[in-house]
């Protein structure tokens, strides 16, 4: 009698929890399990599951036109799509008890599979080096008109369109690849034009140093991410888990570009001395051409290496945030007891100000970033509880943010930057609350993780929301002072 392949037993014991009628969004939720583990497969690119999604739909569409229930189609569906490699099958070994045992492609054909990834990479990566040298190009096309960078006189401009310079590049890097549908493609480039005609209309520039001219550079990229996002994922927006797959490739990106950063800044640095010992001046060249294109083509780069080098930085990610998740939760905590203990209150200085809402915006980068990185399976654990200290106690610092902005305001006045900090002090409260509330019932066993990262996933449209209110309206409201 032949012994029953992983595969039956996995689907055996689903359809005996299964409903006999699930809905669509159960459908919803047995897709998202399925991605969630091709996901943390070394051996599988987010671009190739994305592929691999729209095979698998493809498939339960056909087989329902057929006659078949939502669950009957998925499991058929994801029998046919064959037996993973063995990456899969030692996840098998761990998890006996679920259903996701053998699912991408036979061995039959993995040495055709592996030739066909090889081109495939070397396609992605002559794309990527093609849209950094454009990017390098258009940031040198002001210089035409007399817009050289680094000049005094073109750094309000410069400012203002850098993010022209490098998103709208790394958004048809996505485009190209996954592909965008055509009338995604259309909307968002409308996007990207239409913005740039905007802030460059402002006539902020007779009146240079305004402080709604330097509100408007700092949250333009932030409400323009948005966009890219929906490129990245596709045109497919719907589906908790990728905004959150973009929101760990942002954090992802993020950690590239300073390393990128790091790099270059030394590179440029020795270049020019090295230069220097025999008398020649490189120092222009350097500032003329080397940084401003570096600047914008290392956005593209750190892109394509986040996308190319998945599997480094799926080790990376959860290191760097059980470092310094503690570490800063243990700075809040110092900070909290000190001001207790010395009766201090937080100063109202501008700059004070400035530098707790980046505080602030980091330890929010950090949980969010760490959110997305962790198994959403997983039970809850030591590493949540740090988490949910590190949540609570930003919540504090908020408070106390908040309160001196509100003296400053009080004794000097509404400016467009105290208000820009109020708001996204406020904006950054609300989310701290909910997320201290949610994570506290999750690692009392009251919620799943879910329900924290459907709360964060949703919290990108109020931060975009947010930001492109500072960036095309207050201009209006304060008068382009």
């Amino acid at each position: 009698m032949d012994t029953p392949s992983p595969f039956q037993n996995g689907v055996e014991s689903m359809n005996e929890k299964a409903p006999q009628n699930p809905s669509t969004d159960s459908l919803e939720k047995q897709i998202d399990a399925w991605r969630a583990h091709l996901t943390k497969s070394r051996a599988i690119s987010g671009s190739d599951v994305r592929e691999l999604e729209d095979h698998l739909r493809e498939q339960i569409a056909s087989l329902g036109a057929l006659g078949l229930s939502e669950d009957e189609a998925f499991l058929v569906a994801v029998k046919r799509m064959g037996a993973i490699d063995d990456l899969t099958r030692e996840f098998a070994r761990e998890h006996s008890d679920r259903l996701w045992k053998q699912l991408v492609l036979s061995r039959e054909g993995s040495d055709r599979d592996t030739g066909s990834a090889v081109t495939n990479g070397s396609r992605k990566m002559w794309i990527a080096i093609g849209l950094a040298v454009l990017a390098g190009i258009a940031i040198k096309i002001p210089a035409l008109f007399g817009m050289s960078f680094g000049d005094n006189n073109s750094e309000a401009f410069y400012q203002i369109n850098m993010s022209f310079f490098i998103l709208p590049f790394i958004a048809a890097y996505f485009a190209l690849d996954r592909p965008l549908p055509k009338s995604a493609m259309i909307w968002l480039a409308t996007v990207f034009v239409l913005s740039a005609v905007i802030v460059n209309a402002f006539p902020f520039y007779p009146t240079r140093g305004a402080h709604t001219h330097f509100l408007t550079s700092l949250h333009l990229p932030i409400a323009l991410w948005l966009g890219v996002g929906v490129a990245y994922v596709g045109g497919r927006w719907r589906g908790n888990d990728r905004r959150m797959d973009f929101v760990r490739f942002t954090g992802e990106l993020f950690i590239y570009c300073v390393l990128i950063a790091l790099g270059g800044g030394v590179l440029t640095g020795l270049t020019i001395q090295l230069f220097k010992a025999i008398g020649i001046n490189v120092q222009p060249l350097a500032q003329n051409w080397i940084v401003p294109c570096g600047i914008a083509g290392a956005g593209v780069i750190a892109m394509w290496l986040v996308e190319a080098k998945q599997s480094v930085i799926e080790n990376m990610a959860p290191v760097l945030t059980r470092i310094f998740a503690p570490l800063f939760g243990l700075m809040l905590i110092a900070f909290v007891m000190t001001m207790v203990l010395t009766g201090r209150g937080i100063g109202a200085d501008r700059e004070i100000l400035i530098a707790f809402d980046l505080l602030l915006v980091v330890v929010f980068g950090l949980l969010l970033y760490s959110i997305s990185a962790r198994d959403f399976l997983a039970p809850p654990g030591l590493f949540d509880w740090i988490q949910l200290i590190l949540v609570v106690t930003a919540l504090v610092v908020d408070v106390l943010a908040l309160w001196a902005i509100a003296a400053r305001i009080s004794e000097f006045g509404f400016t467009p930057n105290r208000v820009a900090a109020l708001g996204e002090n406020i904006v950054l409260l609300i989310n701290l609350a909910v997320s201290a509330v949610l994570y506290a019932r999750f690692v009392r066993g009251r919620v799943a993780f879910s329900r924290l990262c459907n709360w964060q996933t949703f919290y990108l449209y109020i931060f975009a929301a947010w930001a492109a209110v500072v960036a095309f309206i207050f201009p209006f409201v304060f008068g382009f002072e």
